[in-house]
């Protein structure tokens, strides 16, 4: 699929999206570029935002097979990957698929579940397919993860283990939407005189791939990858980190800033692309130093610092703005 009609559907896909929410067309836009990534994304705020509706109206635009996991204390790992239930009939075990085996998984407030049940995620977000007793099983594809978490301050929260965040391709925040957005989320409450909320499919999972596929072809010039290695580079050495973003951080920037590029109807990266997705990408990567912690350092402006300091490419090569 040519870049131009990856871009064409990619913002359908959000105009359809945006009947259904209201006010979230940036962080809307970043999920749906780091699904064309091929990644997960993370959605960390306060409850009451819509992020749930956000999830499952992405699903439905995308045509793609929908599970929600409510994440409680309580959740085992065999609730998400499934397990094997033995079959009075044949007189053997089964494996009974989880509600990882979908299109899209939304694992509502994430971080409410024990950490245990968290790990269970890992592969399936790493390698596409989950093992239960020895045995893998392989996801549907294409397969994505939408989570939700509260803010680690609320109470009954888990902090998510480094090692998962860094799996999501994205951490996005909304934020409280201003006077003239919260009135059209109640008027468009009223017209619709029900709490379900619908939208219409736009493609489909064979497209979605496709998609994706078209997003490959886009142009990264040698100075954009050296800027995102440079950017990721300079989180390692700043004073407040004690743990920086790893080259999955640099190589995200990528992804995710041609996955941009393509929304916004280009076939070729720039640096504001890259400078447009290096707080959602890189911020949640980042350990700091407990001096910096208990000094309430914010991971999202060490970011905006480095995007400030780290000097781009003066532009991109004539040769790279392709048609």
């Amino acid at each position: 699929m040519s870049t131009a009609r990856v871009g064409e559907l990619a913002r359908a896909v959000l105009d359809e999206v945006a009947t259904a929410v209201v006010g979230l067309e940036e962080p809307l836009a970043l999920a749906l570029a780091a699904i064309l990534a091929g990644g997960h994304v993370l959605f960390e705020d306060v409850p009451g935002l819509g992020k749930t509706l956000a999830a499952r109206s992405i699903a439905q635009a995308c045509g793609l097979d929908f599970r929600r996991l409510q994440c409680t204390p309580d959740l085992l790992p065999a609730d998400i990957t499934g397990s094997y239930v033995y079959a009075p009939a044949a007189g053997t075990f089964e494996f009974r698929p989880g509600p990882v085996f979908t299109g899209l998984l939304l694992a509502d407030e994430l971080n409410r579940t024990a950490p245990k049940t968290q790990s269970a995620l890992l592969e399936a977000m790493a390698e596409g397919q989950v093992t239960v007793e020895g045995t893998s099983f392989p996801l549907p594809q294409p397969f994505h993860m939408i989570a939700t978490a509260n803010p680690i301050e609320y109470e009954g929260t888990y902090a998510l283990p480094e090692a998962q965040l860094d799996r999501f391709l994205v951490r996005l925040s909304v934020g409280y939407p201003d006077r003239d957005a919260e009135e059209r989320i109640l008027t468009g409450r009223i017209a619709r005189r029900t709490e379900t909320i619908r939208v219409r499919r736009v493609i489909d999972g064979t497209q979605l791939r496709a998609m994706q596929a078209g997003v490959e072809s886009v142009h990264v010039d040698r100075d954009i990858l050296r800027y995102c290695v440079d950017l990721a580079a300079a989180t390692r050495s700043d004073p407040s980190v004690e743990v920086g973003a790893s080259p999955r951080g640099s190589q995200a920037l990528m992804l995710v800033g041609r996955a941009r590029a393509v929304i916004d109807g280009r076939d070729y990266v720039t640096p504001d692309d890259v400078k447009r997705v290096a707080v959602p990408v890189l911020a949640h990567r980042l350990s700091l130093t407990p001096g910096a912690w208990a000094a309430g350092t914010d991971p999202v402006r060490v970011v905006q610092a480095v995007v400030e300091a780290v000097p781009g490419p003066p532009s991109v090569p004539r040769s790279a703005a392709r048609a």
